[in-house]
């Protein structure tokens, strides 16, 4: 058994492990964090799959990936805004990956203005949250007899200012706050990755759920900030898109690592540094809260997991 401390002693890239033979799916790795991922993750053995809504990006990615990369890049179109698309690219995956180690949610939104999916659901909502549920529940029975295999949702310190109103979940009533929007799907991964987790270990499955995020971390995912956070961005710490990755691929391949936990920068804030494990809010560990976003996940997915 690790110990704590060797579990929470700081982490590099550099201290990602080998991962020849292992097979991963990271969605939105055509650039930012998502490439950084894969781009460690290739270049460390494992068979990369990008799942990107944009080919001819993911394409290109694949190609800038496979440069250093020791086994094979691809890419698969994955739209989190439609489910029709998320249960397709689930379908490609299923046949040409019998066997997935690592299943990576890193695709996401930040706080663009009020749209709505092609399901008709709030655009944060669906795609960081709704869009993964779906995809995590029709990939899962690929994962789970897999021995060491992993989920990882990235979620984000913006989660601590979300909570989740089973009233107005798709912000059908009142004004929608962009910002807060965002907190609410971040919030919904974490309560999702702990809510994953506990019904694997209640059906005695080797699978782990895991989450992850980058702290303040330069990628174009934040092109949509208001102003004001804009404007306050200079004297807030920050650092790389690549480092920003560490903490996920910490959460995918650290060996120390357990289901249920959060990894995150370990400097001021959790905002930049290496990649430690952190705690993330009250509100996420609200099990009655998690369990009711499961249920009325599935009912607007349809997507029922089985374990």
């Amino acid at each position: 058994m690790t110990s704590t401390r060797t579990a929470d002693k700081p982490w590099t890239e550099a201290d990602v492990p080998a991962q020849e033979g292992r097979v991963a799916v990271v969605t939105g790795a055509n650039t930012g964090l998502g490439f950084h991922v894969a781009r460690v993750l290739a270049a460390r053995g494992a068979t990369v799959v990008l799942a990107c809504r944009n080919t001819a990006k993911a394409q290109a990615a694949v190609d800038q990936i496979s440069v250093t990369a020791q086994a094979p890049v691809s890419c698969v179109q994955l739209d989190l805004a439609s489910l029709a698309s998320v249960r397709a690219a689930a379908a490609g995956l299923r046949e040409t990956h019998p066997r997935i180690d690592l299943l990576i949610n890193n695709a996401g939104l930040m706080m663009p203005p009020h749209r709505r999916t092609e399901d008709g659901f709030e655009l944060q909502f669906g795609v960081n949250h709704l869009g993964h549920f779906a995809l995590t529940g029709l990939l899962l029975d690929h994962l789970l007899p897999v021995p060491g295999s992993r989920v990882v949702t990235v979620s984000s310190n913006g989660h601590r200012m979300g909570w989740i109103d089973f009233g107005n979940l798709q912000w059908e009533n009142g004004h929608y706050v962009r910002a807060l929007s965002y907190g609410r799907s971040k919030l919904a991964n974490l309560l999702f990755a702990y809510e994953l987790q506990r019904k694997l270990a209640a059906a005695g499955d080797g699978t782990a759920s895991l989450a992850a995020h980058p702290g303040n971390a330069r990628t174009e995912l934040v092109r949509n900030m208001p102003a004001w956070q804009r404007a306050i961005a200079p004297f807030v710490p920050m650092q790389s898109g690549a480092a920003g990755a560490v903490p996920i691929l910490r959460a995918a391949t650290d060996p120390a690592a357990r289901g249920g936990e959060y990894y995150g920068p370990g400097g001021f804030g959790e905002f930049s540094g290496p990649a430690k494990r952190v705690r993330s809010s009250g509100r996420s560990r609200d099990e009655d809260v998690a369990r009711r976003l499961w249920a009325e996940s599935e009912r607007l997915t349809g997507v029922t997991y089985s374990f």
